[in-house]
């Protein structure tokens, strides 16, 4: 049994518009001039983060899922394609809620420009164990961002009975999944989610320590609850799952992405605007909120709606004796990596001095030389830390975008810059916001686009 899903790094760029439409060439840009304030209302679309790993435990159970307010971005879309040709029927029952029955699942060769497109495709590993027992899965793709280890992700299903072999491309067998106690190696989300999934219909009970506790792999443990899994301690970093016998169908409800919420926050705040984002998710906001007041930015909350004032001190708050403050990421509930990118170019607005520093991917920093090729002064220490002098007026130019984060941080950039700017490469923003211009341009942004 083969999944047929090679990386191949030299293929081009691809863009996914629907689950029944073949990848094509994308050819579009986006065209941005800057300097215009942001004002008006947004609503997130759902957490892409836990839309991927919900479509991949759809896998667990041969009976109906219904999983609404799924966005509509390139990666679901792909996953989608992924669940489909492993044997699963997704049926669409309105704008964003998906009908997924997996019936028969079987393994299936896969294209390789549709499975690179995506880390995301490794979340079919705890899934299709439990459910086939044996298959083989190249490595994944996803954004460049820095090497991205997969070692978690083996050693937690070798310690629930999974026999795994590495040569080019993953082998993966087990005839009978069992529970354990085990420690993850790191609190990584993905591996997480993994190991969850394969623990949910273990024989005996399971133990997984130092596991990530992210919002997205919370909503995994509610969902896989609702159809009949027996998980305990959810939001903490040791899990108790009990192993049942199988799991039955259900409906589940996505949660907004903050990532998406705190992406145009930025964009309000760079371009001196207002906002209120409605169906915010605030309760996960928390730390978010604590590093953005260190930027000089605030907000408040009614009821779970997220409340930007257009008067905004953007100055940098001092650590100590007048110390230049560090902004670190970490697991959470800590600064999150995936919005370091957002964070750093609202700095360049901001006045003072701070000192960036993410730890997890040592590709994450580069877009920055991007920033200063517009006017911003950062210094690139090293990989993992920059250091940067704001305020700076910024200047249109032409960018392509690297990774979805980059993406949306150049383009509040450019939102923010005098003068026009293009960005390429749109469909790497595009594999994570839904519908970003149209949400921007009814905020006022001049922003189209343009075939190439």
């Amino acid at each position: 049994m083969q999944i047929n899903c090679n990386v191949l790094a030299e293929a081009p760029e691809l863009s996914y518009n629907r689950g029944d439409i073949p990848l094509e060439m994308n050819m579009e840009k986006f065209m941005i001039e800057g300097g215009v304030p942001l004002n008006g209302e947004v609503t997130p679309a759902g957490n892409k983060n836990a839309a991927l790993p919900l479509l991949a435990a759809a896998l667990l159970t041969d009976e109906p899922i219904v999983l609404r307010n799924i966005p509509q971005i390139e990666d679901t879309f792909v996953m989608r394609q992924i669940i489909e040709s492993l044997g699963a029927q997704v049926e669409d029952l309105d704008a964003t809620s998906w009908r997924v029955v997996a019936r028969d699942v079987r393994p299936a060769d896969l294209t390789p420009d549709l499975c690179r497109r995506i880390r995301a495709s490794i979340l079919v590993a705890g899934p299709l164990t439990a459910r086939i027992g044996e298959f083989k899965l190249p490595p994944p793709g996803g954004d460049v961002i820095g090497r991205r280890r997969l070692d978690t992700h083996i050693l937690a299903l070798r310690a629930l009975g999974v026999d795994v072999k590495y040569e080019r491309g993953f082998t993966f067998q087990s005839d009978d999944l069992r529970g354990a106690d085990f420690l993850m190696d790191e609190a990584s989300v993905t591996a997480t989610e993994n190991a969850i999934m394969a623990a949910v219909t273990a024989k005996g009970d399971t133990v997984i320590r130092n596991a990530a506790s992210e919002p997205h792999v919370q909503e995994l443990c509610y969902f896989l609850n609702s159809l009949g899994a027996q998980i305990e301690e959810v939001g903490s970093n040791t899990l108790h799952i009990h192993g049942v016998r199988r799991l039955h169908g259900g409906e589940f409800t996505i949660g907004p992405d903050y990532l998406e919420v705190i992406s145009f926050v930025g964009a309000a705040v760079v371009t001196h605007g207002s906002l209120r984002v409605r169906n915010a998710g605030v309760n996960n906001l928390h730390m978010i909120a604590h590093v953005f007041e260190r930027l000089g930015v605030t907000w408040h909350v009614e009821g779970d709606d997220l409340i930007l004032p257009a008067d905004q001190s953007l100055e940098i708050v001092p650590d100590l004796d007048g110390a230049i403050p560090e902004i670190k990421t970490n697991v959470w509930p800590a600064f999150p990596t995936d919005l370091i990118s957002i964070a750093i170019t609202v700095a360049t607005q901001a006045s003072g001095s701070v000192l960036f520093h993410d730890w997890m991917f040592s590709g994450r920093m580069y877009f920055t030389d991007k920033l200063v090729g517009m006017g911003a002064k950062i210094i690139l220490c090293d990989p993992y830390r920059c250091l940067i002098q704001g305020p700076s007026q910024l200047y249109g130019e032409n960018l392509e975008s690297p990774d979805i984060r980059a993406g949306m941080s150049m383009l509040l950039a450019a939102l923010a810059a005098k003068g026009q700017s293009t960005i390429r490469n749109i469909s790497q923003i595009e594999r994570g916001y839904q519908d970003v211009d149209k949400k921007l341009r009814a905020l006022g942004a001049k922003i189209e686009r343009v075939k190439e």
